[in-house]
């Protein structure tokens, strides 16, 4: 079978119109590879969840123990997730998506070892759990900018969704299959299934042929990276809303995942396959609602969609902790799946929309360690709260507060859901200045003539001017306006260096264009806005 490429990918977005159905990005050779190798990368993280919370269960029952098994996973990529976010949007991402894998591999075999050779305590567990969550924040960052390169925009909400799928099936597929294991041979064998099954994804994506390609202005700094993605984060409301609500969403919704051992354990019969069968009904609903995505997404717009999932999946936690029986869990874990695909497509895709494609995996990056860090926070609260009362009580605190605080939350920050043209636009004339590398800071100086009696429109517009400079990079903005002189601005940009100036051109989108429009129809002389350059002298 011939491997496949992103010509591959980029030939058959461009023939037909693209196939905007639930399955249609599976039709993309590129896409296919990719999301196969997606559900085995999270059927794997599932196994290892599983097993490392059931042997908790064994080595120290506490209910804080057992939560933090899921901080422990999480909480790496809320450390770590910025700068694997900026080395995926410097590095080839192909080569980094495949070392990812060797990674998990290498995790899973130390933990079987340690487990065979009856080594393992509940400390241990953890640090490996975490090492092993350092694998997710690693990959994660990269195959979410990846998505974008492979499918057609129009194809982006259901490829977001299928993506949703294979996380779910992993959620079924994962959690059967270790609790079999379990039950069968023991925890150490779930993670050499674990390795075995990362060194094949890493073996696929080794595969790929996928051109990377190299910045003819260089790699950036990883500093410098960093910096640009929280900057663009910070300069975007809709992000900044996005965020909040992903934050308030995981961190209340997490209580149900981190105590679903203990809630297991306390039904009529509790044990492994029961904690299974919990896990594998939350995600049969989310793959019936990822499915169905396309029809959700028409009957309600984002905010109204976010609310009402929120309240679903809250409800769905409290009928989970009082389930007299499985029978009756059951069906409360398989709404709660639906709920909560729901609320977290429906965010990822906003946020998707929101990123440009130079900045894409430090933003979802920066979204993934919002989503992370809630999560781990969560269950380590969730779990502390269990310890001090009950599961029960616990379950229903984070429910109540979940639905109060998003209702405000959408009540008192807006999010309109409008989407900017991220298209780059390579309007603007890159300047032909010789400067010597390592130059330091420039300063522009763009002038603008404009009638005083508009000057309050002009400098409510400016503001979204800044907001697009410190976006594309700029370390600093300022309006400066001229005294002796009524209608004469400069607008001041400060770059950190020529390099990181000479960036900012191919960071321009179709919307900064038309901000360009908007400022120059301000401009009251024929000619255009003077530019003056200026190196800060050390």
């Amino acid at each position: 079978m011939p491997e496949p490429s992103d010509q591959d990918s980029a030939a058959s977005a461009a023939g037909a119109p693209a196939d905007t159905s639930a399955l249609g990005p599976l039709r993309a050779p590129v896409f296919r590879m990719l999301w196969f190798t997606w559900l085995a990368a999270n059927t794997t993280m599932w196994m290892n969840d599983v097993a490392a919370a059931w042997l908790m269960t064994s080595l120290a029952p506490s209910p804080l123990w057992v939560a933090l098994v899921q901080s422990a996973s999480t909480l790496p990529v809320f450390l770590l997730g910025l700068p694997s976010g900026a080395l995926a949007d410097i590095l080839d991402r192909r080569r980094y998506f495949m070392v990812t894998q060797f990674w998990v591999a290498g995790i899973a075999s130390v933990l079987c070892i340690a487990v065979l050779l009856g080594w393992m305590n509940a400390p241990l567990l953890l640090a490996l759990t975490f090492a092993n969550g350092v694998g997710l924040a690693m990959r994660w960052p990269v195959f979410a900018a990846i998505i974008p390169e492979v499918v057609p925009r129009p194809q982006l909400p259901q490829a977001l969704a299928l993506n949703g799928v294979a996380m779910n099936g992993s959620r079924i597929i994962g959690p059967l299959v270790a609790g079999a294991i379990i039950a069968a041979a023991g925890s150490a064998w779930v993670f050499v299934l674990n390795a075995v099954l990362s060194l094949v994804a890493g073996f696929v994506i080794m595969r790929w042929r996928r051109e990377h390609r190299i910045d003819p202005l260089g790699r950036e700094r990883l500093g410098s990276a960093m910096r640009v993605g929280v900057q663009f984060v910070r300069q975007s409301a809709r992000m900044r809303a996005i965020l909040l609500r992903i934050s308030l969403f995981f961190l209340h919704s997490t209580a149900l995942l981190a105590l679903l051992p203990l809630v297991a354990r306390a039904l009529p019969g509790g044990a492994a396959g029961t904690f299974t069968v919990l896990l594998a009904s939350m995600g049969a609903g989310a793959i019936l609602a990822a499915l169905l995505m396309p029809r959700i997404r028409k009957l309600m717009a984002l905010q109204r969609l976010v609310l009402t999932g929120t309240a679903m999946q809250a409800a769905c936690a409290v009928a989970t902790a009082y389930a007299p029986s499985v029978g009756m869990a059951v069906p409360a874990m398989f709404l709660s799946g639906m709920a909560w695909i729901t609320v977290a497509n429906s965010l990822t895709v906003a946020a998707q929309m929101a990123l440009p494609d130079w900045v894409r995996a430090r933003g979802m990056s920066i979204y993934q360690m919002a989503l992370m860090g809630a999560t781990a926070l969560g269950a380590a609260l969730w779990g502390q709260l269990a310890t001090w009362t009950s599961i029960h009580h616990s379950l229903a605190v984070s429910a109540a507060s979940g639905v109060v605080l998003m209702a405000l939350v959408q009540w008192r920050v807006a999010d309109r859901g409008t989407e900017e043209d991220l298209t780059p636009a390579h309007v603007f004339q890159v300047p032909q200045i010789p400067v010597p590398p390592g130059a330091g800071r420039i300063q522009i100086w763009i002038e603008y003539r404009i009638d005083p009696a508009r000057a309050a429109d002009f400098a409510a517009l400016m503001q979204e001017s800044r907001r697009s400079r410190l976006r594309q990079g700029a370390l600093d903005w300022q309006l400066l306006h001229d005294l002796s002189e009524p209608g004469r601005y400069v607008e001041q940009i400060t770059d950190e260096s020529w390099t990181e100036h000479l960036r900012r051109f191919d960071r321009v989108t179709a919307a900064d264009a038309q901000l360009r429009d908007r400022r120059l129809s301000f401009h009251l002389p024929q000619e255009p806005p003077r530019v003056t350059r200026f190196r800060v002298e050390r």
